[in-house]
C-alpha cells in the first residue's frame, strides 16, 4: 500500500507515518523512489500499539478511585 493509503488507513499524517517508519516502528519498502508498505504489517504495527488497560490513569488527574465512589 502507498504511503498515503497508510497514513490515512491508520489516521495519522504521512510525516508520523515517515517518523514511525524511520525509527523502525513499520517496516517499509523502496522501489526506486517511491516506498510501499504490506497491509498485514500495518495491521500487526496496530495490534502492537494497543493499550492494554489501566495504563491511561495519567489522562484524568482525579483517578479511577475517586470516580468509583
Amino acid at each position: 500500500m502507498s504511503t498515503a493509503a497508510a497514513a490515512d488507513y491508520l489516521g495519522i499524517t504521512p510525516r508520523t507515518l515517515y517518523r514511525f517508519i524511520d525509527e523502525g516502528q513499520l517496516p517499509a519498502y523502496r522501489f526506486g523512489r517511491v516506498i510501499r508498505l504490506k497491509r498485514l504489517e500495518v495491521e500487526s504495527f496496530i495490534e502492537s500499539c494497543r493499550i492494554e488497560p489501566g495504563t491511561l490513569e495519567h489522562l484524568y488527574p482525579e483517578g479511577v478511585a475517586s470516580r468509583e465512589g
